[in-house]
């Protein structure tokens, strides 16, 4: 199995870790310390080595901070995460505060004392986080500080070893662009932009720009270097050799010189001596890389990671990658809801069996390569947790009449998924249809969506809440995010949510997943993938418009649709997408699962 259901957070343990903290504070003469969920990296998704914030708080989430000085600590988290990083931490040592209400820099501006000294670690902190850091300490006279050894990691006693697998080549016929090619593009920008260099510090960046993957954090398949793309030289990939098998190596070395990680900083260094012209992504590079080149009288260009935005607009084969891998979760996921249609009735189910099940039937497609990220098996209440995450501590048995919400997605080489249906056990309540019927109208009205070219996430995010706020409910989380290819499952640039100001491209491939909860009671969510896609004429049109295909193949529960609250638009829609549904997967399945996907599919 891909995902472990052992409970990981040990708040039990925060009081005695954040004590041995602020004493190895006052060792290396600090006042606070601020600890984010980031490795060197700056991922998503951490190794275990880089679980600091876990650690040392219990909270287990994928996004957060904390800062800890010597009278008080909090923690700051997200609309995801508001319930769960208070259930997970020790309010009586450090205080859950969620990002909608105060941020860390606002926080500290009515904590931190004049004359105070901030730590923080430089690799751990981006470089416009550190200039907002460094603005807040100044306003309080205080002082930030640069660590050169983390004290979390020193009184870390058993921390894990740094991982070390192998690389691997991701073929062309799914990666579409051959790395020479790929270099060529960014080389352009660069010269665009009058760089001599840019520093690629991302695991997805390096990833997709040299066409490998990895093994050595849980469900992504990126691997853990940096690189540097010289305008007028072969690039530079810094990764120890013997984790690059002869043929990746014998690959990469017609681009691209293969070097040690401990040759980076001379590297930099170079690059410093050189007075050379370095574009670097300020809001995804650690501090410590902007220090290095700037001590050495490097020009620093600031501007986006020049490989995210190509790497978020897919190719043909990517695309054509994206369709196949959806097809084949399509019908997994036929087969998973007609098992548990059949089953979860008979009240021998809980979220942990469930998970399970989901998990071995994508692993029958033999060419399942991991999860796309640990399984959202949430019964009743439990799905009101955006991001629960089922644990044996937890485990709860899916009961009679109440919601089951499961969100999972799958890496295949061809493509990742991520999909969410809500079911109802049982007989739904009005609200509960209520509630789902609108959750429903915001997706349809995002996924037939026409807009014009240079439109940005925050501009559509509207279509999938109206329905809600008419009711005076929202949603705490953004409604879509990027998707990679063999990828994270979490891809910037572009976002649909209140913050997306990027332009959306044809060939990025979003989720499209508003949702509802209702807290201690039940939680609802709908999720389809998308692609941008260029839009049909329409006669007597003066833009040229962009639409999405939806890519996502599975049906959507109609016992917790009111069907009288929906247009006879949205009702053509839902009709269509479920006859695609069957058109498309029904092939693939026995006979028992395709009568059972005729009946769910049935015209509404």
């Amino acid at each position: 199995m891909y995902q472990s259901f052992k409970d990981v957070s040990q708040r039990d343990q925060s009081t005695s870790r954040i004590t041995a903290l602020r004493d190895e504070l006052k060792n290396q003469n600090l006042d606070g310390f601020i600890i984010p969920h980031a490795d060197e990296f700056q991922g998503e998704y951490l190794p275990a080595y880089a679980e600091r914030l876990a650690w040392l708080t219990g909270f287990t989430g994928s996004a957060g901070s904390a800062i800890v000085l010597q009278d008080k600590a909090a923690i700051f988290v997200d609309g995801r995460y508001t319930i769960q990083g208070a259930e997970q931490t020790d309010e009586t040592v450090i205080t859950t505060l969620g990002l909608a209400d105060i941020t860390p820099t606002k926080w500290l501006k009515e904590n931190l004392k004049s004359g105070q000294r901030l730590g923080f670690d430089p690799w751990l902190l981006t470089a416009s986080q550190t200039d907002k850091f460094e603005k807040t300490a100044h306003s309080a006279d205080a002082e930030l500080i640069g660590v050169k050894i983390n004290p979390v990691d020193t009184i870390w006693s058993d921390q894990p070893e740094k991982p070390s697998k192998p690389v691997f080549a991701q073929p062309m016929q799914y990666a579409g662009q051959s790395t020479a090619d790929k270099i060529t593009e960014i080389q352009k920008t660069l010269k665009d932009k009058g760089a001599d260099a840019a520093v690629i510090t991302r695991s997805d960046s390096v990833s997709w720009l040299f066409n490998i993957r990895g093994a050595e954090i849980t469900h992504n398949p990126v691997v853990l270097s940096y690189a540097i793309i010289n305008a007028n030289a072969k690039a530079q990939l810094f990764i120890d050799p013997a984790k690059v098998p002869e043929d990746v190596a014998a690959t990469l070395n017609q681009t691209t010189n293969i070097q040690s990680p401990d040759q980076f900083q001379s590297a930099l260094d170079t690059l410093g001596k050189a007075s050379a012209h370095v574009l670097l992504d300020k809001a995804t590079t650690p501090e410590q890389i902007r220090l290095l080149l700037l001590n050495n009288n490097a020009s620093i260009i600031s501007g986006d990671d020049p490989c995210v935005l190509p790497k978020a607009t897919k190719n043909r084969a990517e695309l054509q990658g994206a369709r196949a891998a959806h097809l084949r979760d399509g019908a997994v996921m036929a087969r998973f809801l007609c098992w548990l249609d059949h089953e979860a009735p008979k009240g021998d189910l809980d979220e942990i069996s469930v998970a399970q099940k989901l998990e071995a039937l994508r692993i029958k497609t033999d060419v399942l390569l991991e999860i796309s990220f640990d399984t959202i098996s949430a019964a009743g209440p439990h799905a009101a947790l955006p991001h629960y995450r089922v644990t044996t501590q937890s485990n709860r048995p899916l009961k009679q009449n109440q919601i089951f919400l499961c969100d999972s997605g799958a890496q295949y080489r061809d493509g990742t998924t991520d999909i969410t249906r809500t079911i109802i056990v049982g007989t739904p309540t009005n609200e509960m249809r209520d509630c789902n019927t609108r959750v429903l109208k915001g997706m349809i009205g995002l996924s037939m969506a026409r807009f014009p070219v240079g439109t940005n996430g925050a501009q559509l995010d509207t279509l999938a809440r109206q329905h809600l706020w008419n009711a005076g409910l929202d949603f705490d989380h953004g409604t879509g995010h990027g998707v990679g290819s063999y990828l994270c499952v979490h891809e910037g640039p572009a976002s649909i949510s209140k913050a997306g100001r990027v332009a959306l491209k044809p060939g990025m491939i979003l989720s499209n997943e508003p949702g509802y909860y209702q807290e201690g009671d039940f939680g609802i969510r709908i999720e389809n993938l998308v692609a941008v896609t260029d839009a049909q004429d329409i006669e007597g049109g003066n833009r040229k418009m962009l639409a999405f295909e939806t890519l996502t193949l599975a049906p959507i529960d109609q016992r917790l649709i009111n069907a009288d609250l929906l247009s006879d638009t949205e009702k053509q829609w839902l009709n269509a997408y479920h006859q695609r549904v069957f058109d498309q997967v029904s092939p693939l399945l026995d006979d028992q699962t395709s009568s059972w996907l005729k009946s769910a599919t049935k015209e509404i």
